[in-house]
Order: C-alpha cells, then structure tokens, then sequence
C-alpha cells in the first residue's frame, strides 16, 4: 500500500501506519512537541539569552517569541487559515525565523524556496501545493522579488496575498503591518497545531524535473533536531554560523538553525558562504560549528592560511550535500584545526552523520551512518535482493523521520516507494560492518553542483523549446571545484546559435542560475540504439565519455 499525502493534511497515524507510529512513540522518538511549543518554552526558561544575530539585528528568544505570536496573529488576521499553505522565499535574514514561527503557531504550513529560485520553480512549488500566500524579502542583493511576486500572481491568481519582510515600495504588506494586525486581534489561546499535524512542506532534491513536496510533521521533524543536537554536540553554549541558505534542509535541521535554537543555543546569520563575510563572523560571535558544501570547503581551505581572523572558536566543521573527497577531507583538521563531520541525508528523511569521536579514517572515508536505531536501511540489486558487505548497491530506507509518501504526487509515490513503505532514494552506496555508508553515486543522471541538485531532464526541456535546438542531452561532468558541473551537448535547426545564446536562453525561461549549463557543445547527431530509439540514460553515459577525449563542435 502507498500511503499518499493529500490536501487535507493527513494526520501522522495515516501517513505511518498505527503499529509503526506507536512504535516510534513508545520509543521516544515522537515525543509531542511542537515548534510554536517548546519556542515558547525556550523564551520562558531564558527570556534574555541571544537567538538570532543578523547584521545589525540581535533577537532574544522571548523577542523572537513575540515576534511570533504577533506575526501568527497577523497572518489568521489576514485571512488564512491553518492547513493554508504559503510558499516563503526569503535569503539569511532574521525575518525568516519570524515569519516561519509565525506560520508554524498558526498551523499555517511554509512551503520553501530557496533565494535563488525564480519564476518557474515558485510558480511550481505555488501550484503544486496550491498556495494561497507569497513571502518575500523584497529587493535583495539586487534582484527585486516584488516583480517576480507580481508575475507569480499574474500566472496563479490562487496566489492572493504577498508579504513583504522589508519593504521598500508604497502598497506592500510588511512584516510590520502583520505585526499590527496581530496585536489588533490575538490569536486564540486554543489556536495550534498538533504534534502529529504537517509543520511543512520542504523540497526534494528534483532529480526527475522539478522539485516534489515533502510533508514533514512535527512530531518526526523535532525528533531529528533533538537527536542531531546530541551526535553533533549542540547544546546551550554553542552558537551556529548559517552560512548555508537557511531554508535548505541540511542547513535548517542536521541540525542546523533549527536544532540550534532546540538547544538554546545562538544562530548567527551569515549573508553569504564567502571567508570574506564568514571569517568576521566566526571572530566576532564564538561561533563553534558551521556547514558547508564541498566546493565552499575547499574555498575556506584555501583561504585560512592567509587570514588573521581568529577561528579558534570553532570545534565542528560539517560537509554534505554532495560527496566529499578523501584527500580533501584530511585537510580539513591539519587547515583549520577542527573536526570534520560528514554529513548525508535527504528531505525526504535518512540523516546519516559521522560521530565527532569517530576515528580519523572512518570520519575521511565514510559518509556516516544513520540517526536512529529504527532507521531501516537496505542496500539492494536491480532484483531488488540484499548485497552482500561491502558491495554497491541501491539505498532504500524507511523509519520514524522518512516520509512515506510526497505530497499531491501519485506518480512520485509510485516511482519513489515500495509496497512496504521504503522510499527509493536513488542513491548507490556501500555498507560496512558498522553500519557507516559510503556513498558511490546517483542511480539516475542527477547533476550535483556543488551541492545544488539540478535535473538534467528538467534543462533539456527547456532546451528544446529553443527554435533553433533539435535535440539536447544534458550530462554530468566530474569537477574538481564544483563536485559536478553541467555540460549540454545540442544538436542545431536552422540558424545554430552560439553557446552565449543558448546559456541566456535558460536564463529567461525563469529558471535558477546554477541551472544554467556550465559548457555547451554543438554535436550533428546522437548515436542510436539497435532500435532505433534514443537510451536517454545509454546516451548521458556516452556523452560523458566523450569528454574524457578532444572535443569536437563549438564550446561555450
């Protein structure tokens, strides 16, 4: 049986079946909180103690409390109702904790995009989870949201209201003027969600077209920041650099901004990854541990040496999002003087982390092993069967925090999971004695550059909508910077456009710019099976071993 996730927000007894959701509570793991809850309990143990620092702004946890409440208020104020959904697309500024305390005292449900989401993956994740709101920041680092927000609503006119966190045109709704109306009309002391309800709606990586939507509760959401706190060592005394944007995943939860703050602890806000803007702030704040990406790893490598800021704060340095070298992974302690922590999970659930008292070859070699003693990992066969030790194979896993079904998606669910409940991760790993996995790669041709997981079906698409392409095959490329980067091989009609084009051409069809091909080569034809039909996958693969010799055709 597939267990679906519809628009009435399944409560968590329908989206797990009864015998596994009373294992997992009478385990412990489900222990009946909720973020509006243990926030306010976190304000009222420690009113005046730092939560959030972004630029200028410092919020104690009974401001950001407050805050909340106020912008709960406003937004039930305002006209939606719990069980809305509200697609939030806000960079690292403290606004973002605000709105999505908000949302979440409200039972009102985010759906996030990530800032450097355009029209067509907003108007996606607003469509498909059927959004009745927007929250912008407004302009920022020079792109005006605001314009992009009118579009939205011009295509979906579901789309009925826009917030604006900073606003900076008459007509905008602020946070302010939400703030206003909350004190106006309070929310009801009998307004909230329940631990079992939906909190939100995250992302999947995308690696068949444009992102799904994942449903995560409560209850299985606040487990993972609870355990992650205490693998990763994050207690009251420690202060996290989001540098990373914050409505990631990996960022948000392992454990991230959110298990930070379930902590206690202090959350300083970076506005961008660079050491230029990281280092400053590690000095000023103590910070003691951060995550990166692989390719950004490499960057701090390279410029630690000739920095005088003091890191000497720092304890934990976590990379994941994409897989990370061995070679580069033993220069992390000799560089900076602090422990690596993998990390590989998924929104879908499966956190898997090295432990900070791991030895040094289990921490450079391996990509961890899971969160949680109910975490059921198999590792199969094309057949489906059990490999042996140590051999590759196709991760599956299912258990108290990995969701059993993606929203509104049918066809997903049907791909995605199997009669039992495992969901089909799509990666290729190998499984040690201790349970610790080293992960091989992608089953499918999905394109991960430098971190951001990018669908190569997804951009030919778009390539083909170009007048003057017959056909296009996007293909990985293994990069030492960026992990993979994307290359677009393009069979020409008519008048060939030259490799400049093509890239702007992606550029207006709204879609993010690490989506934009990396390298563009101009082919006459693609090769052909026995029958005379194109292997999408067979063609990806030969593609890419044809760059390994001189290339032939224009390259851009």
């Amino acid at each position: 049986m597939i267990f679906n996730v519809f628009d009435e927000m399944k409560p968590v007894s329908q989206i797990w079946p009864d015998d596994l959701a009373a294992r997992y509570r009478a385990a412990g793991h489900w222990r009946g909180e909720t973020f509006g809850g243990w926030l306010r309990e976190r304000a009222q143990a420690h009113p005046d103690k730092i939560a959030i620092v972004g630029g200028d702004t410092r919020w104690s946890y009974a401001e950001l409390d407050r805050r909340a409440n106020e912008m709960a208020a406003g937004l039930r104020a305002s006209g939606l109702v719990a069980g809305d959904r509200v697609v939030v697309h806000l960079p690292n500024i403290p606004e973002f904790f605000e709105v999505v305390f908000g949302l979440f005292r409200a039972g009102i449900l985010p759906v996030y995009a990530l800032p450097a989401h355009r029209i067509t993956e907003i108007a996606h994740f607003a469509s498909s989870s059927e959004a009745s709101a927007y929250v912008i920041a407004g302009r920022h680092e020079g792109y005006d949201y605001a314009e992009l927000a009118a579009e939205l609503q011009q295509r979906l006119p579901a789309v009925r209201q826009v917030f604006v966190a900073r606003p900076d045109r008459d007509g905008q709704t602020g946070f302010a003027d939400l703030a206003a109306r909350g004190r106006a009309q309070p929310l009801p002391a009998e307004a909230g969600p329940k631990p079992s309800d939906v909190a939100f709606l995250q992302i999947s990586g995308g690696s068949t077209g444009l992102s799904k939507l994942i449903p995560r509760t409560h209850d299985d959401y606040i487990y993972t920041l609870r355990e992650s706190d205490v693998i990763c060592g994050m207690d009251a005394e420690s202060v996290f650099l989001a540098a990373l944007p914050i409505a990631h995943n990996y960022p948000m939860s392992s454990p991230g901004v959110l298990g930070a703050l379930y902590a206690g602890a202090r959350v300083v806000l970076s506005p961008s990854p660079s050491p230029e803007a990281a280092f400053p702030l590690i000095e000023r704040e103590g910070v003691t541990m951060t995550s990166l990406v692989p390719p950004l790893l490499l960057v701090w490598l390279q410029a630690r040496p000739n920095s005088q800021h003091d890191l000497s704060s720092l304890k934990v340095m976590q990379v994941g999002g994409a897989k990370l070298a061995p070679e580069v992974a033993r220069r992390v302690r000799p560089v900076l003087g602090i422990t690596l922590q993998q990390v590989f999970g998924m929104a879908e659930g499966l956190v898997n982390y090295t432990r900070l008292d791991d030895p040094e070859e289990v921490i450079v070699n391996t990509q961890g092993r899971p969160i949680s003693a109910d975490d059921e990992v198999l590792v199969v066969d094309d057949l489906g069967q059990p490999v042996p030790e140590g051999e590759p194979g196709y991760l599956l896993t299912r258990g108290p925090y990995t969701i059993r079904g993606y929203h509104n998606n049918d066809s997903a669910n049907a791909r995605s999971f199997t009669e039992d409940g495992f969901y089909r991760t799509g990666d290729i790993v190998k499984r040690n004695a201790d349970g610790y996995l080293s992960v091989q790669g992608r089953a499918t041709d999905h394109i991960n550059r430098a971190g951001e997981k990018i669908s190569a079906e997804e951009i030919e698409d778009h390539l083909l909508a170009h007048p003057n392409v017959f056909d296009a095959a996007v293909v990985s490329i293994p990069d030492e910077y960026l992990g993979e980067r994307t290359c677009a091989f393009i069979i020409p009609q008519g008048e060939k456009p030259r490799g400049a084009q093509i890239k702007q051409w992606i550029r207006d069809r709204g879609l993010a710019d690490f989506k934009v091909p990396d390298q563009v080569v101009f082919v006459d034809k693609f090769a052909e099976t026995a029958a005379l039909k194109i292997s999408r996958r067979e063609l990806r693969a030969a593609l890419r071993a044809r760059l390994t010799t001189p290339e032939q055709g224009e390259q851009a």
